[in-house]
């Protein structure tokens, strides 16, 4: 199966579109395990955004996400009403996806910044 083609946006972003994407959406996955702390039974989840990555880039199709798989996180400390969150693992994972998400965020406005100063002929 052919993957669709990237979006001229997509092809001159490359890899930091998708790499931003991607640490949202574990961002969004860790916020919900924070937010099931005290739920009983509750599984806390992962997303492992660089496996994803690594995929997407070796895909060739940076325009396309590799499914990004969820995994359920093994707990250090079980339990006793089945709940796998455990806040300091989630805190860290949140701290470091955050500044990830954040220099992805400012090495893609320096990308478009770059492609801005190129359409405008290096002017201004």
């Amino acid at each position: 199966m052919t993957p669709p083609n990237p979006s001229l946006l997509d092809a001159s972003l490359g890899l930091s579109a998708t790499a931003l994407r991607l640490r949202a959406q574990r961002l969004d996955v860790i916020a919900s395990n924070i937010a099931n702390a005290s739920t009983p039974g509750y599984k806390a989840r992962d997303l492992d955004a660089d496996a994803a990555l690594r995929r997407t880039a070796q895909s060739g199709f940076a325009g396309q996400l590799a499914d990004a798989r969820l995994s359920y996180r093994a707990p250090l400390i079980p339990s006793l009403d089945g709940n796998t969150v455990e806040m300091a693992t989630e805190q860290a994972a949140f701290a470091e996806n955050a500044m990830k998400y954040r220099a992805s965020l400012e090495f893609l406005g320096s990308r478009a910044n770059s492609i801005l100063a190129a359409l405008k002929g290096g002017e201004g």
